[in-house]
Parts: structure tokens; C-alpha cells; sequence
């Protein structure tokens, strides 16, 4: 019985002693970015629309607008936020490429005429 209780707790002590060495999975808002992505949104454009990143990636992309207000929207993420008008500041996102694939981005914000041309692509490798 004495060898049993002992065997119990020394199993105990070894779980405890694993447990304190994982570490909770950082909040994306708080970790450093892999990368930062510039993108310039601008009369019915997005320059760059199309981001390579890889799979694992924490990127942040970093919109400004050279005109207009805009709006960034990848569906995919879940995010849809303003872009300010030029001179009104930036808009910062976190994206962790977590899932190979093409993901479409657009602008979620009437623009003008060409407001339906204004699209991008993430693809994560």
C-alpha cells in the first residue's frame, strides 16, 4: 500500500512538474510580428494585392490610404475594419497564416466607381 501511495505521488510530482513548464499560447496583439506588410490603399487599388506568407506566420499589415477613406475586409480572418483618409492616420491588423490557401481581401468601404475592382489576395504557403 506504502509503495503504492508512494508510486501515485511521484506521478503526481511528474505531471506537476510538465505542467509548469508549458507556456500558454501568446495573444497575437501582444506577440512581436514575423512580419510587417505595407499596403498602400488607393483609387480603387491595393498595392501590394498580393501577400505571400508562410504558414505559422504572424504578420501585421500596416494600411495607409493615399486618398479616401477604405475599408480592409479577409472574410476569412474575420476582419473588417476603416482605413482613415490620407493624412488621418493607419490602420494595423494581425493575421496568423495558420491555413495554406488563397484568401481574397477587399475594400469594405464605397469608394467610388471602381470600388468593386479593389480586391487582394493573402496566400499563405
Amino acid at each position: 500500500m506504502v509503495v503504492l501511495m508512494r508510486r501515485h505521488f511521484l506521478l503526481l510530482a511528474i505531471a506537476a512538474l510538465a505542467l509548469a513548464q508549458v507556456r500558454p499560447a501568446q495573444d497575437p496583439a501582444t506577440q512581436t510580428p514575423d512580419r510587417v506588410v505595407n499596403i498602400v490603399a488607393e483609387r480603387f487599388t491595393f498595392n501590394p494585392s498580393r501577400i505571400v506568407v508562410k504558414n505559422g506566420e504572424l504578420v501585421e499589415f500596416v494600411i495607409i490610404s493615399d486618398d479616401t477613406d477604405h475599408g480592409f475586409n479577409l472574410a476569412a480572418a474575420g476582419i473588417d475594419a476603416a482605413i482613415p483618409q490620407q493624412g488621418k492616420g493607419e490602420l494595423r491588423i494581425r493575421f496568423l497564416a495558420s491555413v495554406n490557401g488563397r484568401f481574397g481581401f477587399e475594400c469594405s468601404r464605397a469608394c467610388g466607381a471602381g470600388h468593386n475592382l479593389m480586391r487582394g489576395v493573402v496566400v499563405v504557403e
